[in-house]
């Protein structure tokens, strides 16, 4: 389908970019913090560092909690005041946590800063869908995933560049330049997309049937699994990765590096994504991507236990984790329009519910996964081969019969 309520809309280039960048805020304010966790756990936590991982964590349930309520209120109020309202509440949590002077006010501000983080996620999405149907809106969203992957590739070193120059309290301070800077492009550039007549007025029987339609039609449950299995995924690759190069590869201060050169080297995957993805459909090649990865795991799990690998080989895990980003962009985007497309009618509600219940379900996965990390990569290798196994299993069945011709 083509291009809906394009009058006074920005071009579809610079949509893209502002749209990625609304959400790469969430990947900035993640992964640009994993180079700092060890001096936080040290300057204010010294008898349990470990307990610095929660910085990440508690933003993620931030965000997590926020998504529940930002679709429903988009729908009734419009999509700008939401993010304007929602990127002043991140800036004031990022502004919080840099004049935190304790680890459990830090987790207070990271709370908020994930609450107005939560804001582009879902209205970014809802966006999208405002203006855009079908395999058009799969192509946007594929390119918007494109310029998204650039942030948690180069992130980890951008942190650790502030951290040289600053302290690591300046990526706190980052956070909230960041966020200002695309607050007031978004605020100078791009108009409502969501007419007076077409919006919906909070209540809580409309959202109850909105749950109620999610989890009925078997295709939008059974893509739900499969995101939550892919978000716990990519949550257990971040939250393991720096253990892995610290305690597993000797190469801890090399993380940054290989972390970025990873993730840009699969930059490939939504590139060809959004050209290939209006012939073959967004279930298609979800199910392809989710399937190599199964093989991929697989064998490389068996490598390292029969020791045909050695624990210590770079190459072998960078490869790996070449192979992990290039599934997310492969995966999430489509996965994202293949669950919209039947929920136009209630796209705030249907973005708001399906972010929240994903994130949710893929954090509380990731928990364990992340906590088993015993020296080596076999763990993480592990787990990470059973959630694409399971978010595999989602994708088949007869639920998807119906949709694969459209999607």
């Amino acid at each position: 389908m083509s291009v809906k309520n394009s009058e006074s809309q920005p071009s579809k280039g610079e949509f893209v970019v502002l749209m990625a960048a609304m959400m790469a805020m969430i990947a900035f304010s993640v992964d640009a913090m994993l180079p700092a966790l060890s001096e936080i756990g040290e300057a204010l936590s010294p008898q349990n560092p470990v307990r610095s991982q929660l910085v990440v964590i508690v933003f993620m349930i931030g965000m997590g909690i926020g998504t529940f309520f930002t679709g429903p209120l988009s729908d009734a109020y419009g999509r700008r005041p939401l993010v304007i309202a929602c990127g002043a509440i991140y800036a004031l949590g990022a502004f919080l946590a840099w004049l935190a002077p304790s680890l459990e006010l830090i987790l207070a501000a990271r709370l908020i800063q994930g609450l107005g983080a939560s804001g582009s996620r879902v209205v970014a999405m809802a966006m999208v869908r405002d203006r855009f149907a079908g395999r058009s809106m799969a192509q946007v969203t594929s390119m918007i995933i494109t310029v998204f992957m650039v942030f948690p590739a180069i992130a980890p070193t951008i942190g650790q560049g502030i951290i040289w120059i600053g302290g690591w309290r300046s990526v706190f301070l980052s956070f909230l330049i960041f966020s200002g800077v695309v607050l007031t492009w978004f605020m100078l550039r791009q108009p409502e997309t969501l007419p007076k007549e077409n919006r919906r007025p909070i209540r809580l029987p409309l959202i109850r049937a909105a749950l109620i339609e999610i989890v009925s039609i078997p295709m939008v449950r059974r893509s739900v699994l499969a995101m939550s299995a892919c978000f716990a995924m990519m949550l257990t690759n971040v939250s393991s990765t720096e253990l892995v190069f610290e305690q597993t590869l000797g190469l801890g201060e090399q993380f940054p590096l290989w972390f970025g050169a990873a993730a840009i080297s699969s930059l490939i995957a939504p590139m060809v994504n959004s050209r290939i993805v209006m012939r073959f459909g967004m279930h298609r090649i979800s199910s392809i991507a989710m399937t190599a990865q199964v093989a991929i795991s697989g064998a490389y799990l068996l490598a390292l236990q029969t020791g045909l690998v050695p624990e210590n080989m770079l190459l072998w895990y960078f490869l790996w984790q070449v192979s992990i980003f290039m599934t997310m962009g492969l995966s999430m985007g489509n996965l994202n329009a293949l669950v919209m497309e039947p929920l136009g009618h209630v796209a705030g509600i249907a973005s708001s519910l399906l972010a929240a219940i994903s994130t949710i379900l893929g954090a509380l996965i990731a928990i364990p996964a992340a906590a088993s990390f015993n020296g080596t990569q076999v763990p993480l290798v592990f787990c990470i081969f059973a959630f694409m196994v399971f978010g595999r299993v989602m994708l088949a069945g007869r639920a998807y019969d119906t949709a694969r011709t459209a999607a």
